[in-house]
């Protein structure tokens, strides 16, 4: 249920707010993944925040939709290094 909520949510492009752990966080999500042991986690910057966060699903309850605001993804600007001729 989680995973069909966030992937709507990243195709979207809808902010969600969840709690994690007892903290009310609200997210711009952006990747599901898995480890190595089968544990799912979510990718997501939260706004005001120039970082990538990871949250564990088994921490994550009451998974709000927020429709009225949508996202761009902010993708990270590395610049290429400078040769000298």
């Amino acid at each position: 249920m989680k995973s069909e909520i966030f992937y709507n949510a990243i195709k979207q492009r809808k902010r969600v707010r969840f709690y994690y752990g007892l903290t009310e966080v609200t997210l711009d999500p952006y990747f599901i993944g898995m480890d190595r042991a089968g544990k799912k986690f979510i990718y997501g910057k939260t706004p005001g925040s120039m970082e990538v966060e990871k949250f564990s699903y088994d921490r994550i309850a009451n998974i709000k939709v927020m429709n009225n605001i949508r996202f761009s993804p902010i993708i990270p600007i590395i610049p290429f290094p400078t040769y000298i001729n």
